[in-house]
């Protein structure tokens, strides 16, 4: 038999902190073949990242260790390597795709910047020839007019653009090894299968290997070659594709493939009071051009876009990436100017000043797509909970502010007794609860879920939905839920808006729009989304 390209051998990882020792990682090998996909899945905090992580020696060191373990790539032994080795490597044979794609670009350097770095780094390209391979790598990822996107900076970006951007980064030097922790998270489900064809044909060109990390089993299915399922720590069931998915053996495999959004979304109720309203909503940024810096041409975010919302409902916004769902979001929560007519709860507030704004703002509620990078590092979860009320109940006492902050964990779904703790020692799935709960915490009127369970695996997923169901069903909650997961969508929402373009190109009942689309672009979405195969046998290609 062939040597495989990665061999990772009794891989143990034991976190410390504060005198106490967690094991992450419990003695967990695998191997990658070359120009194999291997899966690794599992639940949130099951230990795949942390493993992923080891491979390159990326963990917190002193305060993560391993107890055992070896790690063997293309016969080197990577966890006996001098810094200088392991520097030859990362980036060049093994390079990694993160799964938070805000919290690894660097906020101060241009795209451009950001990938012409690896290439000087490790190819010595400068200067146009630098230049023209980040093009060709921005074209290969899908990101359109990427001459345009060049002098951007990452906060000008969609998710969706950035997660392209990484996925550029990762690819620059051609690896042998690409680690992919949910390459895909916040992409929407036409880019995804654009993305996996892309991934796919560079490992049959350049027989490339991947580690390939994400919760969307359907990915899986059609994509990895082999499959390792995690949880707690340990890998509990490996085999090819066919054998995990037709014949799976352990309870918790079973349990995984199981595991999808389920439930009927709301009755819709015409009695209920009008929550939002939004008349020609429309965002338009001004592309300025010259010495003069004149505006020559503007950006359509959102183009004329109406829209109801009552108590009890949930309006589903869905669309590609770029297609104005979460700046309609930002109109409509007021933390963008926009022209038209904005009602919330009987007040058009489209003219409000922040000033004017901010007595309203604990009944007009965020949760962002990114859950990690949405809360201080700096402050414990009770302090994150618990400022809104310092700002909006400035009555309360600190017991009573304590006692509202246990009451939103236990409404969520989390222990009390972990207010104490930091983000960053909760798994993802721990961290977007937290989210809820902090806006949960103010007791507002409307939500804006901004695609709350990207970034989440299916049985999580499933959890979080179910979560927004009987929260929304016991406060009477109005949700605006962004997102490109449909099913997620079909689930959760009763009404639907299909945006492309920063224009609406379809809109109705959720059920009916599920059941028969009527645009051709949205059975495009439908198609990708409950049959991936019809993207890739090439009908509704961008």
């Amino acid at each position: 038999m062939t040597e495989p390209l990665l061999s990772v051998r009794d891989l143990s990882v034991v976190f410390h902190q504060s005198g106490r020792e967690s094991l992450a990682v419990d003695r967990v090998s695998f191997e990658i073949g070359r120009g194999e996909i291997v899966a690794l899945v599992g639940e949130s905090g099951s230990g795949k990242s942390v493993s992923a992580a080891s491979i390159l020696k990326l963990l917190p060191y002193p305060a993560a260790s391993h107890p055992s373990g070896q790690i063997l790539f293309d016969g080197r032994d990577l966890m006996t390597a001098s810094e200088p080795d392991l520097r030859a490597v990362r980036g060049n044979e093994i390079t990694m795709i993160f799964q938070e794609p805000m919290t690894s670009l660097n906020p101060l350097h241009t795209i451009e910047r950001q990938i012409g770095e690896i290439l000087s780094l490790h190819q010595g390209l400068e200067g146009t020839a630098a230049r023209a391979r980040v093009l060709e790598l921005l074209h290969q990822v899908g990101i359109r007019e990427p001459e345009k996107r060049l002098s951007a900076y990452p906060h000008e970006l969609s998710g969706g653009q950035r997660q392209r951007v990484m996925i550029a980064m990762a690819l620059a030097n051609r690896p042998k090894l690409l680690i992919a922790d949910e390459p895909t998270t916040a992409l929407d489900v036409t880019v995804q299968a654009q993305i996996l064809e892309l991934l796919g044909r560079l490992k049959t060109e350049h027989g490339m290997s991947m580690l390939f990390i994400t919760h969307d089993l359907g990915i899986v299915r059609k994509f990895a070659d082999r499959v390792c399922v995690m949880t707690k720590g340990k890998i509990v069931e490996a085999g090819s594709v066919e054998d995990i998915f037709e014949r799976p053996q352990h309870p918790y495999t079973k349990k995984l493939l199981a595991s999808e959004p389920r439930g009927e979304p709301p009755v819709l109720d015409e009695q209920k009071p009008v929550v939002m309203q939004g008349e020609d909503i429309r965002v338009w940024f001004p592309i300025k051009a010259g010495f003069l810096r004149r505006t020559v041409d503007h950006v359509k975010a959102v183009d004329g876009v109406d829209l109801t919302l009552r108590a009890g409902q949930t309006l589903g916004v869905v669309g590609e990436s770029g297609s104005g769902k979460t700046t309609l979001g930002l109109a409509l929560s007021r933390l963008i100017s926009s022209k038209g007519r904005i009602s919330f709860i009987g007040k058009d507030i489209d003219a409000f000043s922040y000033r004017e704004m901010r007595p309203l703002r604990d009944r007009l509620q965020i949760v962002f797509q990114d859950p990690f990078g949405s809360l201080s590092p700096r402050m414990s979860v009770g302090e994150i909970i618990a400022e809104g009320l310092k700002v909006h109940e400035r009555q309360l006492s600190a017991e009573e502010r304590d006692a509202r902050v246990a009451w939103a964990l236990e409404e969520v779904g989390l222990d009390p007794a972990t207010r104490w703790r930091y983000p960053h020692e909760f798994s993802g799935g721990q961290r977007q609860r937290i989210a809820i709960a902090r806006a949960m915490v103010l007791k507002p009127r409307f939500v804006m879920l901004d695609e709350p369970t990207s970034a989440l695996d299916m049985t999580v997923q499933a959890q979080v939905v179910d979560l927004l169901r009987d929260l929304q069903a016991k406060h009477d909650l109005a949700y605006l839920f962004i997102s490109h997961d449909l099913k997620v969508v079909k689930a959760l929402a009763n009404e639907l808006i299909v945006m492309r373009g920063g224009k609406v190109v379809e809109k109705g009942p959720a059920a009916e729009v599920f059941a028969a689309p009527k645009a051709e672009y949205t059975r495009a979405l439908m198609a990708a989304a409950f049959d991936l195969e019809a993207v890739e046998d090439g009908g509704i290609r961008q």
